[in-house]
C-alpha cells in the first residue's frame, strides 16, 4: 500500500521477507571429504548482518593444517573416484546441484541478503537463478567436452583451488564450482570471511545431492587461509576473483610454477550516453550500473561519460530517479540500496566521498535517511569530474558515481580508455553503427549496447589489463578448467 507523506512525495509500506523458513546455525565447521569438520585451528570468527551490527553465526578459521587436509581430500578424490567416473555420471550429480538450489532458493536469497546486506529482490531474482542456472548449463557440458572442443582431446587438470569475494559469495561460487567440476577437477574453495554462509549452506546442498566425498571441499578464513591455498603444492590450478592488489600477489606467488591461474579483478567501468540515445532508459541503464548492489561490483559502470549537448537532461532525469531510490531493510521488497557490505568497505567508500569533495568536484546524494543502525551510503553523484582526478581514477566499490562530458567519439573513446582497467563497458545510442565502432576500440572484455549488467552462464565474462585474465561462462570458462593434447 502506498500513500503522500508530509513531503508530498509517495511512501510504500514495508514488505519485509520472512526469515521464519531459514535455519542458520551458531557456529559453522569446515566442510572437507563429504563432513562438516572442526578446525584444528580451534579458532573461530563472527560473521555480522551488515543491516543491523548483529551477530549472524561464528565460522571456523582455517589454517594451514586444515588447508593441507581439504586438499588431500580433493586429491584422494578425483584419483580414486571423479577423475574415472563416467561424465555423464559427473553431470547427473551438477544436475541434481542445480535443482535442490532451485528447491531452497528462498531460503538461499534470504540468507544471501542477512549476510551480505544486499536487497532480497537481487538475491531472490538474480543471484539464486544465476547461480542455478550455471549448474544447470555446465552439467549439460560434462560429458560434451569432444564436442566443445573437438580435435584436442580435453582432459582435467586435477585439484583446483578457488578464492571468491564477498559480493556476490553464492553466484561467484556456482561460477567456480560448476565449470571446474563439468571439466572432471576436483575443488577446495575458499569463500569471504564476511560472506561465508550461502557458501556453507552450499555445502550442506552438495553433500545432500549424494556427490562423492572429497569431491568439492569448502574452507573458511581470511587472507592466511587463501594464502596457505595458493602456496598449496598439491595444486594444479588456481582461480581468483577479488582485488586488483590481493591478484598481483597471488600471480608473483604462483610465478615460476606449474600451476594454472585465471583472475578476475577490479574495474572502473565507462558508461557512454550519446546525445541520440534513448534518454529515459539511458538514466536506467545508469542506475543499474552504479547502484546494483550498492555498487558493490567488479564491472559496475562507475563512471559515466555524458555528450555535452544532453548532459543538462540527464543531470536532471539522473538526480530525480536517485531521488527515488529506497534505502534501508535489505529484506524489505521494496528496498532498491541495502547496506555496505561492512565497516571496513563503508570506511573506503567514505574516504573517496572526502576525497572528491577535497579536489573540489561538486557532490549530489539522494535517497531517503538511512537506519541508524548498520553500514549505509546513500546513492552519490559527483559531476564534472576531471579525468585526473582519484574518484575517477580509482575502483571505489560503492554506490558512488562519476560524471564527465565528452563532445565527440574519438574524445570519449580515449577518455574510456584512460584507465588500467578493461573489465566492462556500456554505450547507449541509437545507432548501430556507433555501437560496432565503440565496441570494436574499447578496451574492455564485456561491452554492453543499451543495456548493462546482464549476464549469462552461455556468455564469457573476463576483463584485460589490470582486470585480470581468463574467463568464466561459456565454453572459453569452462576451457580454463581444462588440459589439451
Amino acid at each position: 500500500m502506498a500513500k503522500k507523506n508530509d513531503t508530498n512525495t509517495w511512501s510504500l509500506s514495508p514488505a519485509p521477507e520472512s526469515t521464519s523458513h531459514i535455519r542458520i546455525d551458531k557456529k559453522y565447521d569446515l566442510f572437507i571429504d563429504g563432513k562438516f569438520t572442526p578446525p584444528q585451528s580451534k579458532k573461530y570468527f563472527k560473521t555480522i548482518n551488515p543491516a543491523t551490527e548483529e551477530v549472524l553465526a561464528e565460522i571456523a578459521d582455517a589454517n594451514e593444517k586444515d588447508v593441507d587436509r581439504a586438499v588431500k581430500a580433493a586429491r584422494k578424490a578425483y584419483t580414486n573416484v571423479w577423475s574415472k567416473m563416467e561424465p555423464k555420471e559427473r553431470a547427473k550429480y551438477i544436475f541434481r546441484i542445480a535443482r535442490l538450489l532451485q528447491e531452497r532458493a528462498r531460503e538461499f536469497a534470504v540468507i544471501e541478503s542477512m549476510d551480505g546486506g544486499k536487497p532480497i529482490r537481487e538475491s531472490r531474482d538474480f543471484d539464486v537463478p544465476t547461480a542455478a542456472a550455471h549448474f544447470f548449463y555446465h552439467a549439460g557440458w560434462a560429458d560434451k567436452l569432444e564436442y566443445a572442443f573437438p580435435a584436442k582431446k580435453p582432459k582435467s587438470i586435477g585439484v583446483v583451488g578457488q578464492i571468491i569475494p564477498w559480493n556476490f559469495p553464492l553466484l561467484m561460487a556456482s561460477w567456480k564450482i560448476a565449470p571446474a567440476l563439468a571439466a572432471g577437477n576436483t575443488v577446495v574453495l575458499k569463500p569471504a570471511e564476511t560472506t561465508s554462509l550461502t557458501a556453507l549452506k552450499l555445502a550442506e546442498l552438495i553433500r545432500d545431492s549424494g556427490i562423492p566425498d572429497g569431491v568439492v571441499n569448502i574452507i573458511t578464513g581470511a587472507g592466511e587461509t587463501g594464502k596457505a591455498l595458493v602456496e598449496h603444492p598439491d595444486i594444479d590450478k588456481i582461480a581468483f576473483t577479488g582485488s586488483t592488489a590481493v591478484g598481483k600477489m597471488i600471480q608473483r606467488s604462483l610465478a615460476g610454477t606449474n600451476k594454472k591461474l585465471t583472475l578476475e579483478l577490479g574495474g572502473k567501468a565507462a558508461n557512454i550516453i550519446f546525445e541520440d540515445a534513448a534518454l529515459d532508459q539511458a538514466v536506467e541503464g545508469i542506475i543499474n550500473g552504479i547502484f546494483f548492489n550498492q555498487g558493490h561490483v567488479c564491472c559496475a559502470g562507475s563512471r559515466v561519460f555524458v555528450q555535452e549537448s544532453v548532459v543538462d537532461a540527464v543531470t536532471r532525469r539522473l538526480e530525480h530517479r536517485m531521488n527515488s531510490l529506497i534505502i534501508g531493510d535489505p529484506l524489505d521488497k521494496n528496498t532498491d540500496i541495502g547496506a555496505i557490505n561492512s565497516k571496513g568497505q563503508l570506511e573506503t567508500v567514505n574516504k573517496y566521498l572526502e576525497l572528491g569533495q577535497k579536489e573540489g568536484f561538486e557532490m549530489f546524494q539522494a535517497g531517503n535517511e538511512p537506519p541508524k543502525k548498520g553500514f549505509w551510503c546513500k546513492p552519490t553523484l559527483f559531476k564534472n569530474v576531471a579525468q585526473s582526478s582519484i574518484i575517477s581514477k580509482e575502483e571505489i566499490f560503492g554506490p558512488v558515481l562519476v560524471m564527465q562530458t565528452f563532445r565527440t567519439i574519438d574524445e570519449v573513446i580515449d577518455k574510456a580508455n584512460n584507465t588500467p582497467y578493461g573489465l566492462s563497458a556500456g554505450v547507449w545510442t541509437d545507432k548501430g553503427s556507433k555501437i560496432f565502432n565503440l565496441t570494436s576500440r574499447l578496451k574492455a572484455g564485456v561491452v554492453w549496447a543499451n543495456t548493462f549488467n546482464k549476464f549469462d552462464p552461455t556468455s564469457p565474462f573476463g576483463g584485460y589489463k589490470e582486470s585480470g585474465f581468463g574467463r568464466e561462462g561459456g565454453i572459453q570458462g569452462l576451457s580454463a578448467y581444462l588440459k589439451f593434447d
